[in-house]
């Protein structure tokens, strides 16, 4: 069992879509930290098919910071895959995930090598506080992860985003699952080994606006529910047998009413009928056809994402290999 009191290497990982203004900030802050825990380490940044300056703060960055590698998508592929790629070229023996708008504090990294060195292989920031974001997207990620929490067949963390620490154990299994649509805290749940939380105030932003609206809020949330559940379509199922109950049940009633002699105009009645039960078929077949999508998707096997262009390698391939 190999020694965990100092890592060999460190690689931090961090998507970044219009984020030129924050970049320095990112990069002279997790510098202050990075120096003094790991001999070697990594910065990575991924631009995400930006559209302001980013990619070319990133490349101006290399001449003050060595240890920053840049990767550079060839068009915007959404936060996940961008994250993904980021995974996929790390080499240090930890990598640590953090958003490049700061609201991931990157001094709370020496807390967290505190908790692998005990020996736990995943170390997620979970969030007490949430400042700066709008009521309704705390409503939102409050109710989201409660409802996942009951319908999914794994435990994700509530109130966690992708901040976290991994060991390389645990890197690499993550790395196996090459789905497309990602939810990617929900797979390192997955993949299990020991994890534990550490509790931080989520600060706002250092610069610009949110690049998770809640339009990209929602899709995320719906990727979650459809990787690690089929409740929807249990779901979908309960709702198709209790409406036949209903529609059963409406008939005998008519059927003894016209017996009866009792005879009601018949226009509002069949609308109703008619569309209670298209509406209902409709949803059931919105339900089959994400899933049906997500099947089709992956059956293409595209890649994930695509690499327009690299710049710097502090970490070398060596360096991995003698972890």
């Amino acid at each position: 069992m190999r020694s965990r009191e100092k890592p060999n290497s460190i690689s931090v990982v961090a998507p970044c879509f219009n984020e030129a203004e924050g970049i320095p900030e990112l990069l002279k802050r997790l510098t202050a930290v990075l120096k003094d825990l790991s001999n070697q380490y990594e910065i990575i940044l991924i631009d995400d098919g930006s559209t302001d300056q980013t990619w070319s703060v990133i490349k101006e960055s290399r001449s003050l910071y060595p240890q920053l590698k840049g990767i550079k998508l060839s068009r915007n592929f959404g936060h996940q895959l961008a994250l993904t790629s980021g995974l996929d070229q790390a080499k240090g023996e930890v990598v640590l995930i953090i958003d490049a708008d700061l609201q991931d504090p990157p001094e709370l990294l020496p807390e967290m090598l505190d908790k692998w060195r005990q020996g736990y292989d995943v170390v997620y920031g979970q969030r007490s506080v949430r400042q700066g974001e709008p009521k309704l997207k705390k409503l939102f990620a409050y109710g989201f992860y409660r409802i996942l929490s009951r319908i999914a067949k794994i435990e994700v963390p509530r109130d966690t985003g992708d901040f976290r620490l991994i060991d390389r154990r645990a890197l690499d299994a993550l790395n196996s699952l090459r789905e497309r649509h990602r939810f990617v805290r929900g797979m390192v749940s997955w993949v299990g080994f020991k994890q534990c939380p550490i509790f931080y105030e989520r600060p706002p932003r250092f610069a610009g606006e949110t690049k998770y609206p809640f339009k990209k809020s929602l899709k995320l949330a719906f990727d979650a529910i459809t990787s690690f559940s089929y409740m929807p379509l249990r779901a979908a199922s309960f709702l198709g047998v209790w409406v036949s109950i209903f529609a059963f049940f409406y008939i005998a009633v008519v059927i003894v009413l016209k017996f009866l002699g009792i005879n009601f105009p018949g226009y509002t009645s069949i609308m109703a009928s008619i569309l209670l039960l298209g509406g209902v078929q409709l949803i059931v077949l919105g339900i089959l056809g994400e899933y049906v999508g997500r099947i089709f998707e992956q059956g293409q096997n595209r890649p994930l994402y695509i690499i327009s262009e690299i710049e710097g390698e502090p970490l070398s391939q060596k360096n991995k290999s003698n972890q």
